[in-house]
């Protein structure tokens, strides 16, 4: 069986976070989480959905935590987080992200930021939508800037 994976875009800070989570979505996939992996590969991470909260119980390495709200909006943040613990509940949490060390610091990623999560084929889609839609809009600020320029002539 082939592993699911997803890329993870910060769409307000426009960098990715990741671009190989496994979905841990099922009952098994959550209780299992990242135990008995040795390492956390930059790029990997785990993504807890439905979840309010995780733990690093028989986790052999600490993790950069990510809750997102259903919109995946960046509700909590904690930066390394340490091995054989609880992390606090988010009761507005939907989901979280489960990173390696310093993904949150070398990415800049704050509370508020607007993430994008979905399979790699179709994040090309939505990010040359994004930069249409940002496209779109610069053209409207330049007529607006040219109709005052105008008016001053």
């Amino acid at each position: 069986m082939e592993r699911r994976t997803y890329c993870v875009y910060n769409q307000t800070r426009e960098c990715f976070l990741s671009l190989g989570i496994t979905p841990a979505d099922t009952s098994f996939a959550r209780l299992k989480g990242l135990i008995g992996r040795l390492r956390l590969r930059s790029d990997d991470g785990l993504w807890v959905v439905p979840s309010s909260g995780v733990h690093t119980l028989g986790v052999l390495f600490p993790l950069d935590l990510i809750y997102l709200d259903e919109s995946y909006q960046v509700i909590h943040l904690i930066e390394y987080f340490p091995t054989f613990r609880i992390a606090p509940l988010r009761v507005h949490a939907a989901s979280v992200l489960e990173m390696s060390p310093h993904t949150i610091y070398s990415s800049q990623t704050q509370t508020g930021d607007q993430l994008v999560i979905c399979a790699a084929e179709e994040m090309v889609g939505r990010l040359s939508s994004l930069a249409l839609d940002q496209t779109a809009g610069r053209p409207k600020q330049a007529e607006i800037e040219l109709g005052a320029d105008e008016t001053r002539a």
